[in-house]
């Protein structure tokens, strides 16, 4: 099974994230710009936390608040479970699945070097997989 960086190899590192200090509303703005389902925060090169549709749904939706008014600071998840370029995927999907979440900040060291998502986890193991059967019926058929 791969590692992190196989898959941050295929997708790039180039990360994008926003300051606490955002509306929620502009936060979904550049989620919907991004074509991203999670947002990471970082405050002075720092990764502070990430701010995802789920946090939107549970965290202001059904708490009433209004996403024009409310600062990302106060939705985000802080810490957020984070992997290195060496961690295995296997590794990355029993995180996933234990905690439920959808979303890894890669960091190297304390750098934000990328983040992966569930979705990108499963087109890594399905290009794995297609690799391992083209070559076993080469095999097969040589």
């Amino acid at each position: 099974m791969g590692k992190v960086r196989n898959i941050l190899q295929n997708k790039g590192t180039a990360v994008f994230s926003v300051e606490p200090t955002i509306t929620v509303y502009h936060g979904l703005e550049l989620m919907v710009e991004q074509n991203v389902g999670g947002l990471l925060i970082c405050e002075n090169g720092k990764l502070v936390g990430i701010f995802t549709e789920r946090d939107y749904a549970r965290k202001l939706v059904l708490k009433g608040k209004n996403s024009k008014e409310t600062l990302i600071r106060e939705l985000m998840s802080e810490r957020p479970i984070t992997v290195c370029p060496d961690d295995s995927i296997e590794e990355c999907m029993q995180v996933m699945t234990n905690r439920s979440i959808r979303h890894l900040p890669v960091l190297d060291g304390e750098t934000l070097v990328g983040i992966i998502s569930i979705g990108d986890i499963i087109r890594y193991m399905l290009e794995e997989q297609r690799f391992i059967i083209e070559n076993l019926e080469q095999y097969i058929t040589h």
